[in-house]
């Protein structure tokens, strides 16, 4: 939800055409950020913090990875 803004559910309910799930159908960029989001909810979780306020913090720090992953894709190694 935090990265895709909806839930496995809605995405099947949404493409009922498409075989799979959400994930199989994610950039390389998104499946980085979804690793890191699950670990990090892993914390939350353990620092006993609320879903909501889980979800706000992911989204939070989805939209800034993905802007990491996403910027300069031209970048070029120095040589």
């Amino acid at each position: 939800m935090a990265l895709f803004g909806m839930t496995a559910k809605e995405w099947r309910e949404k493409n009922p055409n498409k075989k799979g799930n959400i994930r199989d159908y994610a950039s390389i960029n998104e499946l980085i950020c979804l690793a890191n989001l699950e670990n990090t909810n892993s914390i939350f979780i353990n620092e006993g913090m609320k879903q909501p306020d889980r979800l706000y913090k992911l989204n939070q720090i989805a939209i800034s990875q993905m802007k990491i992953l996403t910027k300069d894709n031209e970048r070029r190694l120095l040589k």
